[in-house]
């Protein structure tokens, strides 16, 4: 993959004067005055993954062997709607099981979580992306990756139902193949929170 382009600060200011002009607003306005470079400031924040390899996180600690499921839930997550600029919200679960007792440091999965999410996605995709990376670098038996999400894009405008939350699940390897596993791997998810509903 390409590195990404830098984000081009001025360029999104230039766009963002043209939205507050385009609905109305006085662009010479005090309190919207400095919009344009604050905007121009979060979107570099908020999309920096676009400038990250995820995958640089994902390195085996071969001094521990497990072989076992290694569950991490509730990751918290904050992506953008690649459809409206809207965020979603919510919790990344991802489980896999090792091979060969390759295994990384937990805050390593939440830190590929979060360089993915960290760029304009679908959460469909920012499941899948989470799945397949992992199986790639650390080759595991299985994953399954289940995100739950709240869409600002349904809750603020169209559908206007706040609290709704959308369920993605990527479901590779012996994930796939057992629905024992598959199963288990649920029950864990939903121990002590109640969070993931009808999977």
């Amino acid at each position: 993959m390409s590195p990404a382009k830098r984000t081009d600060l001025k360029k999104v200011e230039r766009g963002v004067r043209l939205i507050l002009a385009g609905v109305g607003e006085d662009v010479r306005r005090a309190g919207i005055r400095a919009t344009p470079q604050r905007v121009a400031r979060m979107f570099n924040e908020i999309l920096g993954g676009r400038h990250e390899n995820p995958a640089r996180h994902l390195t085996v600690i071969h001094s521990e062997k497990h072989d076992e499921m290694v569950l991490i839930k509730d990751i918290p997550l904050y992506s953008m709607c690649e459809h409206h600029l809207l965020p979603f919200a919510g919790v990344a679960h991802v489980a896999y099981i090792p091979k060969g007792g390759r295994i990384v440091g937990l805050s390593k999965i939440a830190r590929v979580v979060d360089t993915l999410a960290r760029r304009l996605q679908v959460q469909e995709r920012l499941t899948k992306q989470v799945a397949d990376l992992i199986m790639d670098r650390l080759q595991p038996l299985g994953v399954m990756v289940i995100i739950e999400a709240e869409h600002m894009c349904m809750s603020m405008r169209g559908a206007k139902k706040p609290k709704s939350l959308t369920v993605t699940s990527a479901v590779r390897g012996s994930f796939r193949a057992s629905s024992v596993t598959r199963t288990e791997a649920i029950a864990l998810i939903r121990g002590g929170t109640g969070s993931v509903r009808n999977i």
